[in-house]
């Protein structure tokens, strides 16, 4: 399993514990990836149903649009409540995933 591109990837701090996220754009939907900056633990990955990758797709050069639809504040409820959930983002596993149709 590849790691976060640091270059692309967000950062955001929880509960005084480092992250690393990325939007991974899919069609019909955008891929939530969320690492532990620190240990090479268990990754997190939401998909979010989305047609912005449908609806950008029409148009050239779209590798350099901004395609990150999921704002910080979102993805720091997501994480706190997979962590709630039993995340064991320390710990190497398998990534642990999960479907949203909705943010909050």
């Amino acid at each position: 399993m590849m790691t976060i591109n640091r270059k692309d990837a967000r950062a955001i701090t929880i509960n005084n514990e480092k992250f690393r996220w990325a939007i991974s754009p899919g069609s019909g939907h955008v891929t939530l990836i969320v690492e532990h900056e620190a240990t090479n633990g268990q990754r997190l990955e939401v998909c979010i149903e989305s047609d912005i990758n449908d609806y950008w797709a029409d148009f050239p050069l779209v590798e350099t649009m901004n395609l990150r639809v999921v704002k910080p504040k979102e993805v720091r409820q997501i994480i706190l409540e997979v962590i709630n959930e039993g995340w064991r983002y320390r710990e190497p596993g398998k990534p642990i995933t999960y479907k949203l149709k909705h943010l909050f």
